[in-house]
């Protein structure tokens, strides 16, 4: 029963959705708004008059954030997927990418930093076939590390 009710949820505020977000709901929307600003001096701009158009609008806001926030998690998700699917077919992509909206603002963070000097790297680079990735930066890390590391101060520089 519950899955009856979540697929029929899904189905409506994905027709709501498509529908509040058409032409003719906007046009619809702006005559009801015309309307009632028509009818104004009938009622003599009353409390009630304009009680009516603000709990109207209330109540529908309310209902569509819950409503678009639901179509939204959905293509957002499908999105990812669709991303996650991408990094792990090409050879070159870091898998480790792979599932990242799960991490916190702070390690988004971190990655977005390390991609900008990835695309600084890039933006240098003659040849625009070179792959640059988090795991190509970390094996030339590994090899930084290890040069500097057999390089004796008295000595100079030792070359592998």
């Amino acid at each position: 029963m519950p899955n009856q009710i979540n697929a029929a949820f899904e189905k409506i505020a994905t027709k709501i959705t498509n529908w509040t977000g058409s032409s003719p709901a906007f046009v619809i929307a702006f005559l009801i708004i015309l309307v009632w600003g028509i009818t104004g001096p009938f009622f003599n701009y009353s409390d009630t008059w304009q009680l009516v158009i603000n709990t109207s609008t209330t109540i529908i806001t309310f209902l569509m954030v819950f409503i678009i926030q639901k179509s939204q998690n959905k293509d957002s998700k499908a999105i990812q997927l669709k991303l996650n699917e991408l990094i792990a077919a090409s050879r070159h992509a870091s898998n480790r990418m792979v599932d990242i909206e799960d991490l916190t603002e702070d390690e988004l963070n971190i990655l977005h930093k390390f991609y900008q000097k990835l695309s600084d790297i890039s933006e240098d680079d003659q040849d625009i076939h070179h792959s640059h990735s988090i795991d190509a930066a970390e094996d030339l890390q590994k090899k930084k590390n290890s040069y500097k590391k057999t390089r004796k101060p008295d000595e100079g520089i030792v070359e592998q």
